[in-house]
């Protein structure tokens, strides 16, 4: 039988391997920590083809620089001496203009609508968890506040999506969680959120059901591409294959890096917590302005937040969760922001470009998954089911043509 090893245990390589299994192959998952401990276990759960555009845009010149100085700003980047840090972030901001806007959107939408019904083929196909429709609930402080928003909706629209928005007049029907201080509101339809680490679990175990090995602890350090494929771990045992998936996130360039993988992918940070609320909280709430995501989550409330350009193996910084506790206090109502569970940073792999990495390297039988940014959930499966197609069948789909690792 044909044989992968998938490195990296997150929603991405955990759908690779869902879908490779799907076409006859046996699977190795290796993982050096375990399922979902990454940036797929703390994120806000959000399944929002609508959103997931490009995280570089026009507004980055004006916000930028405020956000520099602003330390509750949602967008944070230290003050330190890291040539490969700014030269990042040089890259990363050449990319917000409306042309770069817009061609990378014209990228992203066509895995954008197939995102959604690739969920549905996990759970109709024995995932033991639930994906659940919105609607989601947008607030903003003031009307002039939401123009960003809207204009980004419709660059979706024109690119080809449907995104129902309509405006909310009294949005605490939906989200109570949301205080008077919120002036102008929407509701997104079409739209879907789950609870992440659940669903990561119930995916992990229905891949080991169909007869993978799920190996955690496994600390790759070396790969090998070629007639034989492999990976060595760190203990010095060498594992071979057919084809192995490089799906370790923010942590990619490390192993991908001497395959020709030459785009920098950067850890961008993203902080959760969860609270009580005294209202059941029951749909997703958005504060576009605030950059903060807030989900229901096993009978509690998650907020999260910002983008941290930092090393992916950095210590969790409380000053980033105040920030998030400072922008939300006075939106937010019913909320019990002092008695915090779960505080959680997890490194999402950012691109300059905006686009994910995903397909061959210039190692026979040696691929890559990631670079996703933000959307690495919502995305994880479609990409999983189409990286699996090329892998079998040497066919690239044309939705993730442009997601070239070697570009």
């Amino acid at each position: 039988m044909v044989h992968s090893i998938v490195i990296g245990a997150g929603m991405v390589g955990l759908a690779t391997a869902w879908h490779l299994q799907e076409r006859g192959v046996e699977v190795t998952v290796l993982d050096r920590t375990g399922v979902a401990a990454g940036s797929s276990w703390g994120n806000a759960g959000w399944l929002t083809p609508g959103k997931a555009i490009p995280l570089a845009d026009p507004s980055l010149w004006t916000y930028g620089p405020k956000a520099l100085i602003d330390p509750d700003a949602a967008l944070h980047v230290p003050f330190r001496v890291d040539a490969t840090l700014w030269t990042f972030l040089a890259q990363f901001a050449a990319h917000g203009t409306h042309r770069a806007w817009d061609r990378t959107m014209a990228a992203l939408t066509p895995i954008d609508k197939i995102a959604l019904a690739c969920f549905d083929e996990l759970t109709d196909g024995g995932v033991d968890s639930w994906t659940r429709e919105g609607p989601f609930v947008i607030g903003f402080p003031e009307e002039a506040h939401a123009k960003g928003f809207l204009r980004e909706i419709a660059g979706v629209e024109r690119h080809g999506q449907s995104v129902p928005l309509e405006r909310l007049e009294n949005p605490q029907e939906l989200a109570p969680q949301l205080s008077p201080a919120v002036k102008a509101a929407y509701r997104l339809d079409g739209q879907r959120f789950l609870e992440p680490w659940p669903f990561m679990k119930a995916l992990g175990e229905a891949v080991v059901a169909r007869g993978a090995t799920l190996r955690t602890g496994a600390d790759v350090i070396d790969v090998t591409g070629g007639a034989e494929p492999s990976v060595t771990l760190s203990s010095g045992e060498r594992i071979a294959a057919d084809s192995v998936v490089i799906a370790t996130g923010a942590w990619m360039p490390k192993l991908a890096r001497r395959f020709g993988v030459r785009t920098r992918v950067q850890a961008g940070r993203g902080y959760s917590f969860t609270v009580e609320t005294t209202d059941p909280a029951e749909h997703p709430v958005y504060l576009p302005a605030q950059r903060i995501a807030c989900t229901p989550y096993e009978g509690r409330f998650r907020i999260a937040g910002t983008m941290e350009f930092r090393g992916p193996d950095e210590v969790l910084q409380p000053r980033r969760i105040q920030a998030i506790i400072n922008q939300s206090r006075t939106l937010l109502q019913g909320v019990d922001l002092d008695n915090r569970q779960d505080e959680w940073v997890g490194s999402r792999p950012v691109t300059p470009d905006g686009l994910p990495l995903v397909g061959a390297t210039r190692a026979d039988g040696v691929y890559v998954a990631g670079g996703h940014g933000m959307w690495g959930i919502v995305l994880g499966p479609a990409t999983g089911k189409l990286l699996a197609e090329q892998i079998v069948t040497g066919r690239t789909d044309p939705a993730i043509a442009p997601f070239n690792p070697l570009r």
